[in-house]
């Protein structure tokens, strides 16, 4: 373990558990207000702070204006005065309310607020959404409606809402029944949005809908597609296929609609200019040429999705017979990690252009089913970065959709800015040798784009001008690490979501031109609460990791322990703020939170490291980082425990029946433990994705059920706290009964703790601080930690 920092004081009992957070902020057009989801009242939901005088303070040579000059032009009824607290709409689950012609007349106006109409200082005011959680919001082109993400029930099949401002005109956007539904962006046509709606068979459908009259447009579909990007005129758009490790990006010209310049024909279903789709009988239409999203063909195999082949997932004869196939010259086995044979079972496959294997990453069979990449693009599809290894997650186009810009590691080991023109020609724009390209954000007009890198966990920003490739890094930021990032529509500001060990998660303003920053929204630092500090030391087998050490404040000697394990596992441990880790710290329970391969932050090599059989060098991993806390004396080697969420949880529990010895308690959170039934149960689009990270179901059965901890429960010796909500869908509560049940017939301790109104995250203030204190608690009691009182 290197550079440990010395003793701080440690913070109290209770640091930070009803902190309020700041997340996804946009900024008005007219750079008047900021849109942010924040629980400053217990739940996440909308508000809005207005800027007006204190952006002037703070930029007094500025003008907080729309590019233009002068504000977007108003329709008449939008001409009012400002929104008064305590109008509340129609609840979400309620109808859609009908705003009568007094609500209108209260309609939002940007540049204005409640306070600021009265001559008082301006705050910030809750959006009215009804009573469920929100995810995301993003502020329209022309300032009149949001698009916010609703999380329904606190699950995990989330819904796209439009509201005005003020809280008028609440209405859903996409609502899948048994689905999902998420916005990507606003297309600056109008008041377009881009939508991607999952049914509840596994496809997608990317969709543009009109926020205004709810009118809509199917333009793609398939499964594990995700639609990245629309160019402004509608006529080019970029979608990402694929499953987790392996995606690629592909571009498609759309069909011009009638009264287009170009005087293309519409393609069937697509809406007229007057907002009215020509054939609602038949809404999965698309351009030709495109993957179909269409209706499914009659289900062999007890009602399988045609999408799905006939060996994937559920409810299945264990010797259903498998058709395989291998992609691979006669001869390779290259990609076919070890432990497994070189002539594996084929019948999964993965869709490549002819010939192309090269994004089959090391550590992962050399052929996938075809649910997990997805339909066959359709002809009118050309791949970007084509016959390169790596992966593209994020893409969007510029504002004639001529480039496309990208964050990928395709043909390279850490993750960089891509630009690939018409021609197909790429150019590397900006890259970093010990660092990766975490996010990015385009100016509306294409000039510039600011770069959120991440070193080692910890965040830096730079903006490059997209047509020089030229490059200036702006100041350190007054945050550890930035989780969105949003520029404005005139170029002159970021807009970010910031937080550290010590800082929830708060709105910053970033000025472009000077590097200038300011908390504009959200609590501040909390007093007392402790940093962290970047260890590294090595794997058993040489391989490096690294933690975010939270060493126990003024502790002689060794302390206890907790090493703590991420999801993902494609996630990573960075410095943010977590009030279980400062409330641990206040019960003198130390904490490594640990990026154990498979993490990603370190480039491409390192994050397929655990891919199949490989996982079980990760599980040696989570053991090698309690040996090393022994070996510096920090942790004392018999209070060592072990803890996650999600795949965090999973490894937790692989790690407590690998390790036996190791360990002297554990708490999952909501993780899996058996494989085949965690693919039986879960989301189908969440399956199909996986089978890059953790095998096939079917063809990797035996592999899935040496991984699968549950297996192995025999051999489980540490008392076990198991945490989950009941309405999560993506590990569903099975796993956890499972886990409750074997651990008490082995007469292992092993106790619940249920979220009944919560899904695989825990949103609610109340709920986390119940999280906490039980957590805190239960290992302070299993680790013999004297009472702080």
């Amino acid at each position: 373990m290197t550079e440990i920092l010395g003793a701080r004081s440690r913070p109290s009992m209770g640091t930070g558990l009803t902190a309020w957070s700041c997340r996804a902020p946009a900024l008005a057009p007219d750079l008047s207000a900021v849109a942010f989801v924040g629980d400053r009242d217990g739940s996440p939901r909308v508000w809005i702070q207005p800027l007006g005088a204190e952006l002037e303070a703070w930029r007094p040579e500025e003008s907080p204006q729309a590019p233009q000059g002068k504000p977007a032009a108003r329709r008449p009824e939008e001409e009012s005065r400002a929104w008064r607290p305590g109008k509340a709409p129609q609840a979400l689950r309620g109808e859609s309310p009908q705003a009568s012609q007094g609500e209108e007349s209260q309609a939002w106006r940007p540049g204005e607020s409640p306070q600021a109409s009265r001559g008082e200082e301006p705050e910030a005011w809750p959006v009215d959404t009804g009573p469920e959680p929100v995810a995301d919001v993003s502020w329209s082109p022309d300032a009149r409606r949001l698009a916010v993400l609703v999380v329904p029930g606190g699950g995990e099949h989330t819904q796209v809402w439009t509201v005005r401002p003020d809280g008028g005109d609440l209405r859903p956007l996409a609502a899948p029944e048994g689905g999902s539904a998420s916005f990507v962006r606003w297309t600056g046509q109008g008041e377009t949005l881009l939508v991607a709606e999952v049914s509840s068979s596994g496809r997608t459908e990317a969709v543009l809908i009109d926020a205004a009259s709810g009118s809509r447009e199917v333009i793609a579909g398939g499964a594990l597609l995700h639609p990245a990007a629309v160019s402004r005129d509608h006529r080019r758009m970029l979608l990402r296929r694929g499953p987790r490790g392996v995606r690629r990006m592909y571009v498609a010209d759309l069909p011009a609609l009638p009264g287009d310049p170009a005087g293309h024909p519409p393609a069937p279903g697509l809406s007229h200019p007057d907002g009215l789709a020509t054939d609602f009988s038949h809404p999965g239409a698309l351009a030709p040429g495109l993957s179909h999203p269409g209706d499914l063909a009659p289900e062999p195999h007890g009602g399988l999705p045609a999408n799905l082949p006939a060996d994937f997932p559920v409810n299945l004869p264990a010797d259903l017979p498998v058709v395989v196939r291998f992609d691979l010259p006669p001869g390779d086995t290259h990609d076919i990690p070890p432990g497994l044979p070189a002539d594996a079972p084929a019948g999964i496959r993965f869709d490549l252009p002819a010939g192309d294997l090269s994004d089959v990453p090391p550590g992962l069979p050399a052929s996938l089913p075809d649910e997990a990449a997805g339909d066959l693009p359709g002809h009118a599809e050309r791949p970007l970065l084509a016959g390169l290894t790596g992966t593209t997650d994020y893409g969007i186009l510029s504002p004639d959709g001529t480039t496309a810009y990208l964050l990928s590691d395709v043909g390279r080991d850490r993750a960089a800015l891509i630009a690939v023109g018409e021609d197909g020609a790429a150019t590397v724009l900006a890259e970093r040798s010990g660092a990766e390209l975490d996010q990015f954000a385009l100016s509306a007009d294409g000039r510039l784009a600011v770069l959120v890198w991440n070193d080692s966990g910890r965040s830096e920003l730079e903006v490059v001008e997209t047509a020089t490739g030229r490059t200036r890094p702006l100041p350190p930021l007054p945050a550890e690490v930035v989780s969105s990032i949003r520029v404005s529509l005139d170029g002159s500001l970021a807009v970010l979501a910031a937080e550290a060990p010590g800082h929830p998660s708060h709105v910053l303003l970033c000025d472009l031109a000077t590097g200038g920053y300011r908390r504009i929204a959200g609590s501040g630092p909390i007093p007392g609460a402790a940093g962290a500090e970047l260890a590294r030391f090595q794997a058993g087998d040489g391989m490096e990791l690294t933690g975010w050490l939270y060493r126990v404040p003024g502790a002689r000697g060794p302390a206890p322990f907790v090493v703590y394990l991420h999801g993902g596992p494609e996630s990573q441990e960075r410095p943010t703020f977590n009030p279980l880790f400062q409330n641990l710290l206040a019960a003198g329970i130390g904490v490594l939170a640990a990026n154990i391969r498979g993490s990603s932050g370190f480039g491409r090599a390192f994050r397929n490291a655990d891919n199949h059989a490989l996982r079980f060098d990760a599980i040696n991993d989570v053991a090698d980082c309690a040996l090393e806390l022994a070996r510096a004396g920090i942790a004392d080697p018999a209070r060592i425990a072990c803890m996650g969420r999600s795949y965090g949880g999973y490894m937790t529990l692989a790690a407590l029946v690998t390790h036996p010895r190791l360990f002297r308690a554990g708490v999952d959170v909501c993780g899996m433990a058996d494989f085949e039934t965690f693919y039986e149960r879960t989301e189908p689009w969440i399956a199909a994705a996986a089978v890059s990270e953790y095998g096939h179901p079917v063809a990797d059965r035996d592999l899935l059920r040496a991984l699968s901890p549950l297996h192995s429960f025999d051999r489980l010796a540490a008392p076990l706290l198991v945490v989950h909500g009941a309405r999560d869908t993506n590990v569903p509560l099975y796993e956890a009964e499972q886990v409750l049940q074997a651990a008490r017939a082995r007469e292992v301790p092993c106790e619940l703790l249920l979220f009944e109104d919560e899904g695989h995250e825990i949103r609610q203030i109340a709920n986390r601080v119940t999280f906490v204190k039980n957590v805190v608690e239960w290992l302070r009691w299993h680790l013999s930690v004297p009472d702080p009182a």
